[in-house]
């Protein structure tokens, strides 16, 4: 029988003691972490610093995200903030409000993947909190980075004949959630079944575990190429360039053909009767990062494996178009909720 111990038992700065134990510093930035009222760091660069905010049931569904990924993936989708801006991560805390439902072997479930991702990104966890919550996990996820006055990229800086970018391929997050919650809903009608996922591991392991690109901004840094714009594609490549162009007032034009779509994101799609393209365009979670280069530096970038050009930046503000790949020319939309 697994093991559980009430929250209860341990106390709130029992709770914390365990979390600590299983965390170490490694910046440099990092002056003091957690075990005080308030962490203490330094920087010489600009410090940027960003907030989510994540609640069960409207954020991610308990049913089919195991602890460890969600742990993983919520401090990914937060840092991917922070690889928008072009800053490297420095620094996590996290706030926690759980229910009675929650043993310390799950809040330990969850951290593990906490953990995961800390060293995958060279950040330290230097506080945050926990408390009870009525009904439910929420999360609270901060997270400070910093960047040079050099490197640091804004969503306003686009420019006519920019060329449009995006990294990785988009849409299979979506997908992926689309089959989580088919399998979710065949389960409460029967659960005795088994689920049914196979060929679609790639699309769901970008729903429940996706990652911050900051792969790609080292790859950057190294072409000594800085993007133009940026902005992280959490609710769909339609609204991250609409945002682009209204923060910039420029317009710009997509091409259907050279947006990139995984395979099996297709398939899935197609069994699913949905148009994979409205799910690159408008389903978000995919966390790729969209920007723009100047046609100078793009010719640097080009040969990079992971970044597609999928249009360009023009003049006029009014006008934020798709072309088909019928030559048939219709407007970006944006339906999703947030920036």
């Amino acid at each position: 029988m697994t093991q559980r111990t009430e929250i209860g038992q341990v106390g709130e700065f029992g709770l914390i003691q365990i979390i600590k134990e299983k965390f170490s510093n490694r910046n440099s930035e990092t002056v003091l972490g957690i075990g005080d009222d308030a962490a203490v760091l330094k920087s010489a660069d600009n410090i940027v610093h960003s907030t989510e905010l994540y609640i069960e049931g409207i954020h991610f569904d308990l049913a089919y995200s195991p602890l460890p990924h969600l742990g993983y993936k919520l401090i990914s989708a937060a840092l991917s903030d922070l690889a928008a801006m072009n800053a490297l991560p420095k620094q996590v805390t996290l706030g926690l409000g759980l229910s009675n439902r929650f043993s310390v072997e799950s809040v330990e479930s969850f951290y593990e993947g906490v953990q995961q991702a800390c060293e995958e990104y060279k950040v330290d966890l230097v506080g945050g909190d926990v408390t009870a919550s009525p009904t439910g996990l929420l999360v609270s996820v901060n997270v400070v980075g910093t960047v040079d006055e050099e490197h640091l990229v804004k969503r306003s800086g686009a420019k006519v004949n920019d060329v449009i970018c995006v990294t990785g391929d988009l849409g299979a997050a979506f997908m992926g959630l689309q089959a989580l919650e088919r399998e979710k809903q065949v389960f409460l009608a029967n659960p005795g079944m088994q689920p049914e996922l196979e060929g679609k591991s790639y699309v769901i392991m970008r729903q429940l575990k996706p990652s911050a690109r900051f792969d790609i901004i080292h790859e950057l840094r190294s072409l000594g190429v800085v993007p133009t714009s940026m902005i992280d594609c959490s609710d769909g490549l339609s609204s991250e360039i609409i945002h682009l162009c209204n923060a910039s007032g420029v317009g710009a034009r997509i091409f259907e053909k050279n947006i990139p779509i995984d395979d099996e994101t297709y398939l899935v799609a197609t069994e699913f009767n949905f148009s994979p393209l409205t799910a690159a365009l408008n389903g978000g979670e995919d966390y790729e990062l969209v920007f723009t280069v100047s046609q100078k530096d793009y010719e640097k970038i080009s040969k990079l494996a992971d970044v597609a050009a999928v249009g360009f930046i023009t003049s006029d503000p009014s006008e934020k178009i798709l072309v088909l790949k019928s030559e048939q020319v219709v407007p970006l939309s944006a339906p999703g909720f947030g920036q």
